[in-house]
């Protein structure tokens, strides 16, 4: 009876010991593990899990598309005798609505509330008063005046010297194109005077653009230059297929940009970036009609800021002049584009899908000078549909500065032209071409 004692003991003692083992085993898989860089818990503790922070800018932003909140200060454009007829220049009323609603020193909206507003020039400038981000909600729709001499400079409606500003609605901003798109010479006349840009950013530090539209402008529909940190969300952009010089959304001199889930339809580049655009994002665009998301063109003026960092990804071009494009002036005085990545794209019935051309706009000239634009660092993967164009990969770079690093993971483009131009090929002059992946269509030139 002792022995048998003595084994059920020893039995349950050797039991505990392996429960006690599979607990520190089970405690030592719950420890976080120790992230890169990060110092390392001490022995024996556990570190507290750090909360999640929402962007200060983007939750007020969800505040202030549910409604005005308790302490807020609304600002309706009525008030300050806007007509929303449509028939007469609402332009003052709006700007002394801003003002008030700007040097307001606690939270403020601008209210634009449903009807059609005439507007001419108009200027929404800061410095504003106040710790919150103003918000400007747009529900009716603007229509710019049709005689282009009343915009002597190059906007429509400008936001400029603002940190911090929030613009929601579903309003729509129409710059009836139509009236001046038979003065433009642009496609053949590089020193044209442009069409005002219905809605441009200039020294906007912080913005929020959620559910805007703007159809038929003048010329761009939206420009961000000299800003930093802009997001537009569920843009949407409107012009026939054959309005000259209506790029969807132009950046420049700028930093930290993101454009997400847009629809963009017009007769230029969806998205385009000359210099000084760095740490860009594009995702989830919708683009065609028009000449597709473009880098550039780069190299036209002096002393040319660097464009680097951008990602495209995740977007569709329907029926597009081009597909994703770096363009460059030959004879250009010297900068660099570099860390360009062109990601998850869908090209459908696209003419020319993926294209490197550093001999933009040179008419034909007998003898090209190569551009000194220096073009690196370049990734297209995961890109696949159809071409209209038998050559459907070009790349013609610079002689003296030829593209370097340029990588092809997993391109699967078909011909869909006239059968008598096919196959489908591709085309590379002074680029170091770098081919992985197993799905390769066409072959890449190295």
């Amino acid at each position: 009876m002792g022995k048998t004692i003595s084994g059920f003991a020893g039995f349950c003692a050797v039991r505990a010991f392996l429960v006690l083992l599979a607990l520190v085993g089970l405690c030592e898989v719950m420890l976080p593990r120790p992230v890169r860089g990060m110092p390392r818990p001490i022995s024996g503790t556990v570190s507290p899990r750090r909360p999640i922070i929402e962007d200060p800018l983007v939750a007020q932003a969800r505040q202030a598309i549910r409604g005005p909140g308790p302490t807020e200060k609304v600002f309706n454009v009525l008030k300050y005798g806007a007509d929303a007829s449509g028939k007469k220049d609402s332009s003052t009323s709006f700007i002394k609505a801003w003002a008030d609603a700007c040097h307001w020193k606690g939270k403020s909206r601008l209210l634009i509330p449903r009807g059609n507003f005439l507007l001419g020039e108009v200027v929404f400038q800061g410095k504003c008063a106040g710790r919150d981000a103003k918000v400007a909600e747009i529900q009716g729709t603007l229509k710019a005046l049709t005689d282009p001499s009343l915009f002597p400079q190059d906007y429509w409606i400008l936001f400029e010297l603002i940190d911090r500003i929030i613009i929601i609605g579903s309003g729509i901003l129409d710059g009836q194109g139509a009236s001046v798109w038979k003065y433009s010479d642009c496609n053949i006349n590089s020193n044209c005077q442009r069409m005002p840009i219905s809605l441009k950013f200039n020294m906007v530090k912080s913005a929020i653009v959620n559910k805007l539209s703007s159809v038929n402008s003048k010329g761009f529909h939206i420009g961000v230059t000299n800003s930093n940190n802009i997001r537009l969300y569920n843009i949407r952009i409107s012009a026939p297929a054959k309005s000259p010089n209506t790029d969807g959304i132009h950046i420049s001199k700028s930093n930290k940009i993101m454009i997400a889930n847009g629809v963009i339809r017009t007769g230029d580049d969806c998205i385009s970036m000359i210099q000084g655009s760095t740490n860009i994002k594009i995702q989830k665009v919708f683009c065609g009609p028009g000449h597709g998301i473009s880098i550039g063109s780069l190299g036209k003026y002096q002393n040319e800021a660097d464009v680097r960092g951008i990602t495209v990804r995740n977007c569709t071009l329907t029926g597009t002049e081009n597909g994703v494009r770096i363009k460059t002036w030959p004879d250009s005085p010297p900068s660099a584009a570099s860390n360009l990545i062109f990601r998850d794209i869908v090209m459908k019935n696209v003419k020319n899908p993926i294209i490197i051309d550093q001999e933009y706009n040179h008419h034909n000239n007998k003898k090209i000078i190569s551009s000194r634009v220096k073009i690196s660092d370049v990734y297209y993967e995961n890109i696949m549909g159809t071409s209209m164009s038998p050559i459907a990969i070009s790349l013609v770079c610079s002689k003296q500065f030829p593209c370097e690093h340029v990588h092809f993971n997993n391109i699967n483009l078909r011909y869909v032209g006239l059968p008598q131009s096919g196959p489908i090929t591709s085309t590379c002059l002074n680029t170091k071409a770098v081919v992985v992946g197993r799905v390769q269509m066409p072959r890449v030139c190295k």
